[in-house]
């Protein structure tokens, strides 16, 4: 029996899918940690708190470094070797020439393959920062007998499921998460069409839950990266932050530095009064604009730093492993208190989440969106197009 099944965004023990591949949790996830701001005497970028800072971080100190050191050292040892054999006493006559052409034609094809060698990994990179995450996820309850799901292949023809590794399937059985191997576990026909079979070799008994997640998002862990779940618009002002939740109702919020006299000496000009609050493991979709001068809402910890421009709206996102407190600073002058605009991210789980929506929702007046349990962020079907009713 084939049974259609129905795209969601996710549940509770989700977020433990997210942490295949993930670091072990450090210090940052006790929020406010010296690891998750800037700190005095530090040279090194702050611990990463997303895969995609991951992979900045490995273009950095993989990619860029050495790159960076052998032509420091070559350059320090030429120019020794050029001071110490051609001064006016070891070479009193010097030679007189106009070109050499192998030494020009090396120093042309060497910076250029230099070059070649970081664009294949920074054009990757700069991609998967620039394009939002498409990857869709579809949830089944197992019966003791269904083996075989339909997963939609209903993206965008550039970006449909068309080889394995764009396919990860997982089974939850008392609340430990498995993630199935191709071939051993499970089998998958129909790449690249329109409905695509996934055959488990064994049926899912009944109170087991199968996730199937499909898209050409895929970060440097192997991971596919669901679509956004939220939509946080950021505003720039001179010189504070405002925050919008349009996808729960939660209209602009201020966030504005506490005063020297209410916080720690560490986190004076680093914490707000009212922080950006986003859940751990969810897509976050991340616009931005400015209400006078062009800002730059940046945060070390995530790997972003976007422009706030009046009039235009940027777009980027990310993904955070682990909850805690994440913070950073505009990052283009602005003016006489540039340096008074910190940015606090807290990052925590989706119950606290659905509760702080919910009494942002009662400040303006307006109904709670969860106190209902039968409608929860965790459960909250896909938008209407991106997923699939499930078959009688």
């Amino acid at each position: 029996m084939t049974r259609h099944i129905m795209t969601r965004l996710g549940r509770d023990s989700i977020s433990r899918m997210v942490a295949f591949g993930a670091p072990a949790a450090t210090a940052l996830a006790a929020g406010g940690g010296a690891l998750a701001q800037a700190t005095d005497g530090g040279v090194s970028l702050q611990p990463p708190n997303s895969a995609l800072a991951e992979e900045v971080h490995f273009f950095h100190n993989v990619v860029l470094m050495p790159v960076i050191t052998v032509i420091s050292l070559f350059v320090l040892a030429l120019l020794l070797w050029v001071i110490a054999r051609y001064n006016s006493k070891a070479n009193p006559t010097p030679r007189k020439f106009s070109h050499n052409t192998l030494v020009e034609v090396v120093w042309t094809v060497i910076p250029i393959l230099i070059l070649v060698y970081i664009a294949l990994f920074s054009f990757d990179l700069l991609y998967k920062e620039d394009i939002i995450p498409d990857g869709k996820q579809v949830v089944a309850e197992g019966d003791g007998a269904t083996r075989t799901f339909v997963f939609k292949n209903d993206f965008p023809d550039s970006r449909r499921v068309t080889r394995n590794e764009h396919l990860q399937v997982f089974v939850e059985s008392n609340g430990a998460l498995r993630k199935l191997r191709r071939g051993d576990d499970y089998r998958v026909e129909g790449l690249g069409e329109p409905e695509i079979a996934v055959a488990l070799e064994r049926a899912p008994a009944a109170g087991e839950t199968v996730f199937i997640r499909g898209g050409r998002s895929i970060d440097m862990r192997g991971d596919i990266v669901l679509a956004p779940a939220i939509t946080v618009k950021v505003t720039g002002y001179q010189w504070n932050w405002s925050y919008a939740y349009p996808d729960f109702g939660v209209e602009d919020f201020f966030s504005n530095m506490l005063p020297e006299d209410q916080t720690t000496p560490d986190l004076y000009r680093f914490e707000v009064d009212n922080r950006m609050l986003v859940p751990v493991g969810e897509t976050i979709r991340v616009l931005t604009t400015a209400n006078d001068v062009i800002h730059a809402w940046t945060v070390p910890a995530f790997a972003i730093k976007i422009d706030a421009v009046p009039g235009r709206i940027n777009e980027t996102w990310f993904r955070a492993d682990r909850e805690g407190v994440y913070y950073g600073q505009c990052s283009e002058i602005c003016g006489v208190k540039h340096s008074f605009m910190p940015i606090a991210v807290e990052v925590v789980s989706r119950d606290k989440f659905e509760a702080w929506v919910d009494e942002q929702r009662a400040l303006a007046g307006l109904d709670p969106m969860f106190s209902d349990d039968d409608v929860k962020l965790a459960e909250a079907p896909a938008a209407p197009g991106a997923g699939e009713t499930p078959a009688e």
